[in-house]
């Protein structure tokens, strides 16, 4: 019996593979689940071309006009030469609609996850993200949010409180731990001052960057945000504080070659850390609807999570009150 539970449900292949033939592309019937839970994406075979990756918006979550400025931002950056992989156009539009659903097209991009340890890796990833920011500095989005405490934290925070999806003998530690976090995260905003806020990656990790000989191409804008710059640095950095020092030294001299770098919005380091923390609680339990999530995180909503939450988050509290990075 098929699941008509979420709308998703409704996306069957032979609607994918139709979605695809009404832009003019005709699909030869391959297609390939990519690793995307936000939205559904898939790679595509195509008649006579190459194969091509088609991405169907998650249902309500953007409006068209959302969708417009991340697909304008690309390819705003495609017209500097700056690689990342912006949607087709089909008849002068990049987002199509079918059978209810919204999607875009994107060239299959090849390449291999990018080795920060490997020499000279890291110079050049901030050396194409300086590019990317000194474009995204021109103009602020319209239509897209702005990442800080009350859209990654309070409103995270609140929808947890108010869903009551934690264990009731966890609630209070998980409350008190939140407010002394955000708590935290507001006084590293206060310590940076008046921070810029440009137009982002926003999810710049390494699974949204394709590795080839010419170097990085970024992938995936479907989180672009407005927010600090650091926003989109802070999450190639791992490992202790001097092997992350290291890391920082040799993104930023690639870094700025093309866009100064203000040393105060390393204060935010650790808060925006935490609140991608309980960002990410918060988005596991606002998708937990959709049957590909308890299917794929079934972790999430133990008293074993939110116990390591807990923990992970008071490992945060001590780390933002240490002294941060050095530009």
């Amino acid at each position: 019996m098929t699941d008509t539970s979420h709308p998703y449900s409704a996306l069957t292949p032979d609607v994918a593979l139709d979605a695809l033939d009404s832009t003019g592309l005709k699909a030869d019937g391959r297609l390939l689940a990519l690793n995307s839970y936000e939205n559904r994406v898939y790679q595509m075979g195509v008649e006579d071309a190459q194969p091509v990756v088609v991405k169907f918006y998650r249902p309500g979550r953007w409006s068209d006009a959302a969708i417009l400025e991340e697909h304008a931002f690309t390819a705003e950056l495609a017209g500097r030469e700056i690689p990342v992989v912006a949607p087709l156009v089909f008849k002068g539009a990049t987002l199509n609609t079918h059978a209810g659903f919204r999607f875009a097209v994107y060239p299959k991009q090849g390449g291999r996850m990018p080795e920060f340890d490997r020499a000279g890796v890291l110079e050049r990833m901030g050396r194409f993200l300086g590019r990317i920011h000194a474009v995204g500095a021109t103009c602020n989005f319209v239509q897209r949010p702005t990442l800080n405490l009350e859209t990654f934290g309070t409103a995270s925070r609140d929808f947890i409180h108010q869903g009551r999806w934690l264990p009731a003998d966890l609630v209070a530690a998980w409350d008190s731990v939140v407010e002394h976090a955000l708590a935290s995260v507001a006084h590293c905003y206060a310590r940076a001052g008046a921070v810029r806020s440009i137009r982002l990656h926003g999810d710049c990790h390494a699974g949204n960057v394709l590795w080839t000989d010419a170097g990085p191409h970024f992938v995936d804008f479907d989180d672009a945000r407005m927010g600090p710059a650091v926003q989109d640095l802070w999450m190639l950095l791992s490992g202790e504080r001097e092997q992350q020092q290291v890391q920082l030294n040799d993104i930023l001299t690639g870094y700025e070659d093309f866009m100064e770098f203000e040393p105060r919005e390393l204060y935010l380091v650790e808060a925006l850390r935490t609140l991608r923390l309980i960002h990410y609680a918060a988005w596991l339990a606002r998708r937990w609807d959709d049957p590909a999530f308890p299917a794929a995180f079934p972790w999430f909503n133990t008293q074993q999570y939110w116990q390591a939450r807990i923990l992970e988050l008071r490992e945060q509290i001590a780390l933002m009150d240490e002294p941060p990075l050095v530009a």
